[in-house]
């Protein structure tokens, strides 16, 4: 697949991520607490009934000057353990307003850097939450892992714990690379980590890249890609570098080194695209590829894509997320929540016997439809009308006039080939796909009048 420059340069603009709908940055300190444990209640009688589980770990050993997360440098062990000791009882405080026969689905553990955790410290939060809670047959339970700090007795005590997905971020083989952005490479070979992690039975295996950093150009992306393809983990991410340091000032430092041009990135994703594509890798999404019998490419395929903020997943997996620790970000049907960033803060709150509710915000029904309008178009390629006003129980006419819908407000997508639409549908093409959060800004309202900053499409 290859992009006409005329593309790049005419959709190469602010837009949301989407990774929610409204995004993040339209959350509200006006949502507290209270707010908070309303919407946990509610969320017993909501869809889904599953419970998805997140726990983030904001510690790390030192800070890549790519990240966007929020994160803590730290090597201290006592540290450590006063986060863990709150995060348990956090789960506690929950686990005593959510109703006791919903089962999990889905445990991500994000940071950060998880595994800078000591491994005894994460068996103890795991045999909490399955002490606690009840699971669904085949729960997907994952980590983001920094190869450079996993082991194979790390790895071992992980799976005794219930692990069964690890995605290792590996974000490039080339340290030249590796070196700009302050990131140690594996200390063992990704390909022996992987097949160490395949001797268990019912484990897969993530690999994680980032393009659009210094000293990256197309042909060493595309040695990356190709040495990634040899290691054949069952999913890969090639994540677009969204540049916005006016929330990460660390950032400024990538570009005193060089950052590539829109052009050059596009290039990149076209060889990441081209090679993975003859490699029987299926696009999933904007950024995520998965071989053809992995779960997300049949459900893709069905229609039964679905994203929220710890990824994709199928309708089986989805659940409403519960978000633990520092920063986390609670994704119920009725609401979202985000906890304390400062991590002194979050434990002082939780020892107190307090949520840690910093900013959140209530959804109305209108933003409920916008939300699926946009998630169908996101995670399945397109919108069928009719559809979606069975879901909401309603006619075309308010689902359209919610989403503030012209078709001729779609003609320039379709004049440069981006989507089509058929009779009741609206579908996004090959090439729709790079320009995604282009198209799925189209369905939505607040756009029009947004005043938020967001980085660049490409």
């Amino acid at each position: 697949m290859q992009i006409p420059e005329k593309l790049i340069k005419k959709y190469n603009i602010p837009v949301p991520r989407y990774t929610s709908y409204p995004p993040a940055n339209f959350f509200s300190a006006g949502y507290n607490q209270d707010n908070y444990i309303r919407s946990l209640k509610e969320s017993n009688g909501q869809w889904p009934q599953n419970i998805s589980i997140y726990i983030h770990i904001p510690f790390c050993p030192k800070i890549c000057h790519y990240c966007g997360c929020n994160t803590h440098l730290t090597r201290d062990k006592n540290k450590m353990r006063t986060y863990v000791n709150a995060l348990k009882k956090e789960i506690g405080m929950i686990k005593n307003l959510l109703d006791p026969s919903r089962k999990v689905s889905q445990v991500h553990w994000g940071g950060g850097t998880p595994n800078s955790l000591p491994v005894d410290m994460v068996q103890e939060i795991m045999d909490l939450i399955h002490e606690n809670f009840l699971f669904i047959d085949h729960t997907e339970i994952a980590m983001e892992c920094h190869p450079a700090m996993l082991d194979n007795n790390y790895i071992e005590k992980l799976v005794t714990s219930g692990f069964n997905r690890f995605s290792l971020g590996v974000q490039d083989f080339n340290e030249n690379v590796l070196n700009a952005v302050n990131r140690d490479p594996s200390v063992i070979p990704i390909k022996e980590l992987v097949q160490y992690i395949r001797n268990f039975k019912k484990t897969s295996v993530n690999l994680d890249f980032i393009y659009g950093l210094p000293f990256q150009n197309v042909e060493s992306f595309s040695q990356t890609i190709k040495k990634a393809v040899e290691i054949s983990p069952d999913r890969l991410v090639t994540f677009s570098y969204a540049h916005v340091p006016w929330i990460k000032k660390a950032q400024k430092v990538l570009e005193l080194k060089g950052l590539p041009g829109a052009d050059e990135k596009l290039k990149m994703f076209e060889a990441g695209y081209k090679i993975l594509s003859n490699a029987g890798y299926t696009p999933i999404g904007l950024d995520h590829y998965a071989k053809e019998n992995d779960e997300l490419s049949i459900a893709l395929k069905n229609r039964t894509l679905h994203r929220n903020f710890q990824g994709y997943c199928t309708r089986e997996t989805t659940g409403q997320v519960y978000a633990f620790g520092a920063t986390g970000i609670s994704q119920l049907e009725n609401s979202y929540s985000q906890n304390a960033k400062d991590t002194n803060t979050y434990i002082q709150l939780i020892n107190q016997g307090n949520f840690t509710v910093e900013k959140g915000y209530k959804l109305n029904r209108k933003e409920k439809i916008i939300r699926h309008v946009i998630n169908e178009i996101m995670c399945n390629y397109f919108i069928s009308w009719q559809s979606v006003s069975n879901v909401f129980e309603t006619n075309e006419t308010e689902i359209k006039e919610t989403v503030s819908f012209k078709e001729t407000d779609l003609n320039e997508f379709i004049s440069d080939g981006l989507i089509q639409i058929n009779s009741d549908e609206i579908e996004v093409t090959e090439t729709g796909r790079f320009f995604i959060r282009n198209i799925a800004a189209a369905f939505d309202p607040a756009i029009k009048t947004a005043t938020q900053k967001f980085s660049k499409a490409l």
